[in-house]
């Protein structure tokens, strides 16, 4: 069964977001959007909690969120004591933010990366899988709760 993708964005990260959906699609993966569908200013919390929660609950397995720098977003994702979400701006970031701390969401900085890289990371995002072992036991102590 191919994994349930959540994404949202920003208006700085919006036109990444439509062409990394239009990628996931044809890879084999569901994916929801959440928004937004311009470029007309936004305010991101408006689409990274709604993200993060849809992972939070399991409604999707992960998420991408994408904002100019990826810091907003990753900041606003983060609030939610279920999730695990982490910068990434190259390939081996994102494997191991997958595999040493079991992300479940990668926030793409769109301002300072090019598609082709964004949609690397993606595909490495959502086709690695957390190590578990020792990194379990670090994981475990993420949560304020």
């Amino acid at each position: 069964m191919s994994k349930k993708i959540a994404i949202g964005s920003d208006h700085a990260g919006v036109e990444y977001k439509a062409a990394l959906v239009d990628f996931l699609i044809n890879e084999g993966y569901e994916v929801k959007d959440f928004g937004p569908m311009s470029t007309d200013s936004v305010d991101y919390p408006d689409f990274a909690h709604p993200v993060a929660s849809s992972v939070e609950d399991k409604e999707c397995d992960l998420g991408i969120l994408i904002c100019g720098s990826a810091n907003g977003v990753a900041i606003t994702a983060n609030k939610h004591q279920g999730i695990r979400a982490a910068i990434a701006w190259q390939n081996e970031i994102a494997a191991l933010a997958r595999q040493h701390n079991d992300a479940n969401i990668v926030c793409i900085p769109a301002r300072f990366i090019d598609l082709a890289l964004a949609k690397n990371i993606v595909q490495t995002f959502v086709t690695t899988d957390f190590e578990g072992g020792r990194h379990a036991n670090r994981v475990n102590k993420i949560s304020c709760d």
